[in-house]
């Protein structure tokens, strides 16, 4: 699989789905390698004409890890995430938009349209928003603007993500399926065979570890983006789901408010994850936003 080394030092892993057309930037959430963009998915996005690229944020995959960092400490960021307070942490969100804008140097595409998840939707956003000439549109799903009060998660879904996966193949491989099961749509029945080869791949290319802890610090670390998201030209799109128990729908809502001109789209049954029944409405949804966005 290639990579990029960027002037920071760090290397990205990524992996193209050709396609002709503009360029789609993937950007996957929290501790999660890009193979949870699942292959099919990218490549249906391909074949409607987008040059597709997925990629590794640091500290997961086959991306740099940043061992040398010290992550936060749990009483640290269970401030952040239970009470809603920013945090010191070893890098932000910017900085991981950062690693996103060297991997669009690197293919030398000067302008993209950007699809971020969970946390990868903030990286979009910090993207947008500090270079908004390299983003031609912004979709940002199961996102928030920070906010801690429109955030905050259930605390079932809080204490199933924190748990560490067991120490070898098999138990990461459960420890996956028991997280989308917890934080996955309610009412859609998981799809445990998928959930486990992906699982088992990434496990594969290597366990996130203590990365897992980085990130989240970089999500508490980095604030609340409203007051700079009203500011924001980029044609958004925000999808969100009503069964969320992570990232509740009111912190989409407050994105899709908080950056003008937003379109929001609730889909009525989806959680935390993006269930196969919803691909073709998701898949839809971002054709047709990027195709109608008009750069500012």
């Amino acid at each position: 699989m290639p990579s990029a080394k960027l002037p920071s030092g760090i290397e990205i892993a990524w992996e193209e789905f050709p396609g002709e057309g503009p360029t789609i930037l993937l950007i996957m959430g929290l501790g999660a390698q890009m193979l949870w963009w699942p292959d099919t998915f990218c490549e249906d996005l391909a074949s409607r004409g987008y040059q597709v690229i997925r990629y590794d944020n640091r500290d997961v995959g086959l991306s740099s890890r940043m061992r040398h960092l010290k992550p936060p400490s749990w009483p640290s960021l269970a401030k952040g995430a239970l009470l809603g307070r920013r945090i010191k942490a070893p890098y932000s969100l910017a900085d991981m938009a950062v690693d996103a804008l060297g991997l669009l140097d690197h293919l030398e595409v000067e302008q993209a349209h950007v699809v971020g998840i969970s946390m990868g939707g903030m990286i979009a956003q910090e993207l947008s928003l500090n270079h908004p000439k390299r983003v031609l549109s912004l979709t940002s799903i199961m996102s928030t603007t920070g906010e801690g009060r429109v955030s905050k998660p259930t605390l079932r879904a809080m204490l199933t993500i924190i748990q560490r996966p067991g120490p070898d193949r098999a138990s990461a491989i459960d420890s996956a399926v028991r997280v989308w099961g917890a934080i996955g749509s309610p009412t859609i029945p998981l799809n445990e065979p998928a959930i486990r080869e992906i699982a088992g791949r990434a496990y594969d290319r290597g366990p996130t570890g203590v990365g897992f802890l980085r990130q989240l610090g970089a999500i508490y670390s980095s604030g609340d983006r409203t007051v700079r998201l009203r500011k924001l030209k980029t044609p958004t799109l925000v999808i969100h789901g009503a069964k969320d128990p992570l990232m509740p729908v009111s912190a989409g809502r407050a994105t899709a408010h908080a950056v003008p001109g937003a379109k929001l789209e609730i889909l009525p049954e989806m959680g935390h994850d993006m269930p196969e029944p919803y691909w073709p409405q998701i898949l839809e949804s971002i054709d047709e936003h990027a195709k109608h966005a008009r750069p500012a």
